[in-house]
C-alpha cells in the first residue's frame, strides 16, 4: 500500500498533516533516519519474557557458583502457578553469609552489581532487567531453614529452587505498614494458592498485627478460607456471626 497522508484537526488549531505508512506502526521513520538495529545478544523486547530470561541467567550463575538460595517475589509466584504479573525485577534470597560469594558468582558470570542504599541487600542489572539479590527479607534475615521450605520448579524450562507460598505469603504479610497496605497483590495470592499455605503457621505468626489481621478478615468474609483453617476450631454450628465459635 502507498503512503498516504492523514489530516488532524484539534479545536481551535489548524489541521497537521501525519504520514502514515506501509511499515509496522503505519508510521514512517524521518527521511534520512534509520531505526538502529537491537545488540547482538539482546532479551525479547517483551517485558515478561525479558525477567524470565533475567531469572534464568542469575540462577544457572548461582546454582553453579553453590552456595543456597531461592527465586522469591512476583517471579516465584509466577512459579508456583500464577499469571504473569511481574514488577520491575527478579528476586533472589541468599544468607547473609553468603552474600559475597553469591555476588562474586554473578559479577564473574558478567552481571554488573551494585551496593543499594538499603542494607538488607544488592542490586544487579542484566539485559536491562533489574536484579534483587536479597539477604534480609521483611526485616528478617534469609536463614537456612527458610531456604530448606523451598521446592525445586521449571522455571519457563529452568529448574531452580522456588520460596513456599506459605513463606511467599509470610513475608507480604511481614511488610505490610501504615506506608504499604495494598492488599492488591496477596488478594490473587492468597485465592490461588489457598491450598498450598499453611494459614495456622500465618495465624500464629501475624494475627496480632492489625494489617495482616484485616486481611484475614477480609480472606474470612470473601470465604476465601474458613475460621478453622488459621485456628482449628470446631465451626461445628458456627454461622458468619460468630456464633458457635
Amino acid at each position: 500500500m502507498p503512503d498516504r497522508e492523514t489530516v488532524r484537526v484539534e479545536p481551535g488549531r489548524r489541521p497537521v498533516a501525519a504520514r502514515t505508512s506501509s511499515a509496522p506502526g503505519g508510521l514512517a521513520p524521518p527521511e534520512g533516519v534509520t531505526a538502529p538495529a537491537p545488540p547482538e545478544g539482546a532479551l525479547p523486547k517483551d517485558h515478561t519474557q525479558a525477567i524470565l530470561e533475567t531469572t534464568k541467567r542469575v540462577a544457572a550463575l548461582l546454582k553453579r557458583s553453590g552456595p543456597p538460595f531461592a527465586l522469591a517475589g512476583s517471579v516465584a509466584a509466577f512459579a508456583h502457578g500464577l499469571p504473569a504479573r511481574f514488577q520491575h525485577d527478579t528476586d533472589f534470597c541468599v544468607r547473609p553469609e553468603d552474600a559475597d560469594q553469591a555476588v562474586k558468582a554473578l559479577e564473574d558470570g558478567g552481571i554488573a552489581m551494585r551496593r543499594a542504599p538499603e542494607d538488607w541487600l544488592v542490586k544487579g542489572r542484566s539485559g536491562g532487567e533489574e536484579i534483587d539479590l536479597i539477604f534480609e527479607l521483611a526485616r528478617r534475615p534469609v536463614s537456612t531453614e527458610l531456604l530448606e521450605r523451598a521446592s525445586v520448579k521449571a522455571v519457563d524450562s529452568v529448574w531452580m529452587p522456588v520460596l513456599s507460598p506459605t513463606d511467599l505469603m509470610d513475608s507480604r504479610l511481614a511488610a505490610l505498614c501504615e506506608h504499604y497496605c495494598d492488599f492488591g497483590d496477596l488478594l490473587p495470592m492468597a485465592r490461588m494458592l489457598r491450598e498450598q499455605i499453611d494459614w495456622k503457621r500465618l495465624e500464629r505468626d501475624h494475627r496480632a498485627l492489625p494489617l495482616p489481621d484485616a486481611f484475614f478478615h477480609l480472606l474470612e468474609r470473601l470465604r476465601v478460607i474458613e475460621r478453622a483453617e488459621i485456628t482449628g476450631a470446631d465451626m461445628t454450628g458456627a454461622d458468619m456471626t460468630g456464633e458457635g465459635r
